[in-house]
């Protein structure tokens, strides 16, 4: 298995890829860049859309993620 960093994460993502770090205790857990039109909202069906980063998460949810320190200097990222 290699294992990489943040920076290799993102590309992944990009590439259209689900990514995880090995060191989460969630099972199941997982990243996906969301582009603007995959993203449903009828309360934002105006406003304009930007790319972001969701997670699945342990429970089966899926919501906006942001990145603690310990995951941006993390080196055990992985495609999920």
């Amino acid at each position: 298995m290699n294992l990489q960093d943040i920076g290799w994460a993102v590309k992944q993502m990009h590439n259209g890829d689900a990514v995880r770090r090995s060191g989460w205790n969630g099972k199941g857990m997982w990243l996906v860049l969301v582009t603007g039109p995959e993203w449903r909202c009828d309360l934002a069906k105006d406003a304009g859309r930007a790319p972001f980063v969701a997670m699945k998460t342990a429970d089966g949810m899926f919501v906006p993620w942001l990145c603690s320190q310990t995951d941006l200097l993390a080196v055990d990222w992985e495609t999920a």
